[in-house]
């Protein structure tokens, strides 16, 4: 029986990993999980995100099956993303990243700041 390996470079779990791993979709899932949003509150919520990006990220994680896209007919059309059952599922563990970010900043910084200091040339 066959069994995903994302250390195999041929396993489509690395496809997965890419896009869970990557920035916008860990801030769009964060964004919805407090309930579903139009496209734009999405924007809106995820700062410097450009629309095509927005777009792009949106398309994937419907057609991977973690949000829900729902248009309602009406004038002007309204357009919604929601989180499935697997999204939902997905949100508690880049909850915790999120949270174990914002905890850990100031520590990555002082390392950054440290490592910089020690390989930054002198300044003549």
């Amino acid at each position: 029986m066959w069994q995903p390996d994302p250390y195999d470079r041929n396993c489509p779990t690395r496809q997965l990993l890419d896009r869970i791993g990557d920035q916008w979709t860990v801030l769009i899932v964060g964004a919805l999980r407090d309930g579903p949003l139009r496209f734009t509150e999405i924007g809106r919520r995820v700062d410097g995100i450009s629309q095509k990006v927005l777009t792009q990220t949106l398309r994937s994680l419907v057609r991977d099956g973690i949000l829900t896209r729902t248009a309602y007919a009406t004038i002007p059309p309204k357009v919604e993303y929601e989180l499935t059952s697997l999204g939902r599922n997905l949100s508690e563990p880049l909850e915790m990243l999120d949270r174990w970010a914002r905890v850990h900043m100031s520590s990555v910084q002082d390392a950054r700041e440290a490592y910089d200091a020690e390989h930054t040339p002198a300044s003549a």
